[in-house]
């Protein structure tokens, strides 16, 4: 792994794996697999592709292990990269090049071997050509197979919290980048020669074949050069807008609970909103400022060739001077803008998320108070922005014309050559569209900048917050601990914890000592703490202070996420979720997706011990039907039990329920207790006594 991953260009750090998995067991292979990645650096990312998807996979999954089945056996594939049509694979004595399709075949054998047989006595009893039956068999195959799973494959990547610039690198942005910038570069360059060969042809009168000809080169180079710029910048845009919400998306998971809690509706979704405005407005304006440099580079170039070098290049220098200073004060309106803007729509959807209340609870005649107001200001913003970004896009390059042609009049009168005035004339032209350019960029790096204040918090947070752990210590711990019933399974000594908003600690000196194979029941009055014990204990919450020990080993050790594969709970109501998808994703959300057959037999088993054996039958899609707000409705008792079994299929080690059985009727609670305390190996219980 540690030499696959240095051969497909990823830094990964010398450490000591942990030990192999006893047993002959999928997820227990797979959690080495992770705590082996996490070891050296890297995130492991267990994938699941059918059979008609295997040649894709081989094209975008390198660096990757792929089991490969060889007789009675099995090996593993190092996939360094894959190409349109060949693949390169690590073996003992370096790499080596396939074609794509051998790997394929060696890859889906054990889906096809058993079908080939009757496959070719269908082909010929169908009197297929030989030389179309190679096309027939795998058109056969493929429909014969389509529902075949191939789960045996993981993806080496680069974890979250690394380094966005080695991010960039490692997908091949920052080389893109670099070759875009000297295309462009030689095309400013080729644009000078081409219109030097038409400037010498039109001061000489005349044109002769070899000029032609030299001329028809470089047209046909500027348009070679300027497709493969463009192709470049959209591989650049496309690529970076994905890293770049993947890297969101990690931020957010990692967000503090308590602080989204006391963010409203409007200001997440403003988030939401601001983070597609910064992929857009980064990525021209990005662009639009990269060209307008490299073309005031070279508009420089010929200015200081022309009739009046210096007097253009301090005139230039000057309106630049001008138009960064316009763009800083177009940023300050902008944001005053963007922060009315913001305020208004979190105000607008608070209300609508509210409506009811609302409604209900404030008089007609002042549900209208402060809007009017806050739209007025809105107007008001809006027009002062919308007039700087005028100024600042016409004025200065149309004053730039007439200042670089006023600058020509001094040469002119002293009687300098034509050349040297069409040369100076060019450079005018030329650093026009650049001005015009710079003056489009600024304006949109400055909105994307702003927006990038809204979001940035999510993408410092992809790489922050808490540790890893040391995975291979805790995996070895668990492996060598696995089966012991009667041992202390999690120990608090002391805790403490207190809101941010709070003077007053909700837990204060808490001890708590979980033996495996407990069954406790944790009673106490609203606001008494009981739910921010079940948070601290399940890691969604840090502890002020004191000590808390899973088998032994602290948070730190087992990381953030090892801790909550070994402590699951079932929140209460209004801090759990149906998400609008399958009903089967509603279950192993926790576990693994997507899933295994083994997988759905379990949730549909626990299904039906919870007595949701109806509900399944109702659902015309079964474990697959659309549930939540845009699909099947679920009741809240239907739903207190899809919470329980979610937390049932994810085989922790201690699994608590936050009132989860306040819902259900005696008949149901009675077949969800039996349930329960059939499947979970420790079970803690908070309810109201």
């Amino acid at each position: 792994m540690e030499t696959l991953a240095r051969a497909g260009g990823l830094h990964v750090r010398r450490a000591e794996f942990p030990p192999p998995p006893a047993a002959d067991d999928a997820d227990a292979h797979d959690r080495w697999m992770e705590a082996a990645g996490n070891s050296i650096g890297l995130e492991v990312e267990p994938a699941e592709t059918r059979y008609g998807e295997v040649e894709s996979l081989l094209r975008r999954a390198g660096p990757a292990l792929i089991k490969l089945e060889v007789g009675d056996g099995h090996r593993l594939l190092a996939l360094v990269r894959g190409r349109r049509r060949s693949v390169t694979l690590l073996g003992p004595h370096g790499t080596h090049r396939l074609p794509l399709r051998r790997v394929r075949a060696a890859l889906c054998q054990k889906f096809e071997q058993p079908l080939l047989a009757e496959v070719g006595r269908l082909l010929s009893e169908a009197k297929i050509p030989r030389r179309r039956r190679g096309r027939a068999r795998a058109a056969v195959l493929g429909e014969q197979l389509a529902g075949a799973r191939f789960n045996e494959c993981w993806l080496l990547r680069l974890p979250p919290e690394t380094s966005f610039i080695q991010v960039l690198r490692h997908a091949g942005i920052v080389r893109r980048l670099l070759t875009m910038a000297c295309a462009y570069a030689l095309l400013y360059l080729l644009w000078i020669v081409f219109w030097a060969v038409v400037g010498r042809g039109a001061l000489q009168g005349h044109f002769d074949e070899g000029w032609l000809l030299a001329w028809s080169l470089v047209l046909l180079s500027i348009v070679a050069i300027r497709l493969y710029a463009n192709w470049s910048q959209g591989f650049v845009a496309i690529r970076t807008a994905g890293l770049l919400k993947q890297r969101l998306l990690s931020g957010a998971l990692k967000s503090d609970v308590d602080k989204v809690r006391q963010q409203g509706t409007g200001q997440l979704l403003a988030r939401v909103v601001e983070s597609d405005a910064v992929e857009a407005m980064a990525r021209s304006g990005g662009f639009l400022g990269l060209f307008a440099c490299l073309e005031l580079a070279f508009g420089i170039y010929v200015l200081k060739l022309g009739a009046a070098g210096l007097i253009h290049v301090l005139l230039l220098a000057g309106l630049v001077t001008f138009a960064c200073l316009a763009g800083r004060r177009y940023y300050v309106r902008r944001l005053l803008w963007t922060d009315t803007r913001f305020a208004l729509t979190q105000g607008l959807v608070e209300r609508m998320v509210g409506y009811r209340t609302r409604a209900a609870q404030e008089a007609r005649e002042y549900w209208h108070r402060g809007e009017d107001e806050s739209l007025d200001n809105y107007l008001a913003r809006s027009r002062e922005m919308d007039d700087k970004l005028s100024v600042l896009a016409s004025v200065v390059p149309r004053a730039w014309l007439i200042l670089g042609v006023a600058g020509l009049f001094p040469a002119f009168v002293a009687g300098r050559p034509a050349s040297s005035l069409a040369i100076s004339l060019g450079g005018i032209l030329f650093t026009h569209r650049a001005l015009a350019k710079a003056t489009a960029g600024i304006t949109q790096l400055a909105a994307a900048a702003i927006a990038w204040r809204k979001v940035a918090p999510l993408f410092h947070q992809a790489s922050g917050g808490e540790a890893d752990g040391t995975r291979s210590l805790a995996l070895a711990y668990s492996q060598h601990n696995h089966g012991k019933r009667g041992g202390v399974l999690v120990e608090a000594n002391n805790l403490s914890f207190r809101y941010a908003a709070r003077a007053e600690r909700t837990l204060r000196g808490c001890n708590v000592e979980i033996r495996e194979g407990d069954r406790l029941l944790l009673e106490g009055s609203s606001g008494s703490g009981k739910s921010t014990l079940a948070s601290v204990l399940t890691g969604l919450r840090q502890p002020e202070s004191g000590l808390l020990l899973l088998r032994g080993l602290d948070r730190h050790t087992l990381g953030g996420e090892g801790w909550r594969r070994r402590v699951v709970a079932a929140p209460q109501f209004h801090e759990n979720h149906v998400l609008t998808e399958t009903f089967a994703f509603n279950l192993l959300m926790g576990r693994r997706w997507p899933p295994r057959a083994e997988d759905l037999r379990e949730a549909k088993s626990i299904c039906l011990e919870l007595g949701l054996g109806d509900l399944l039958q109702r659902m015309p899609a079964g474990m697959f039907q659309m549930v939540g707000d845009s699909g099947w409705q679920l009741s809240h008792g239907e739903k207190s039990r899809v919470y329980i079994a979610r937390a049932l299929l994810q085989g922790a080690d201690l699994i608590i329920l936050d009132e989860s059985f306040a819902a259900l009727d005696p008949e149901t609670l009675r077949l969800a207790m039996d349930c329960v305390l059939k499947r979970a190996a420790t079970l803690l219980v908070v309810a109201h006594p």
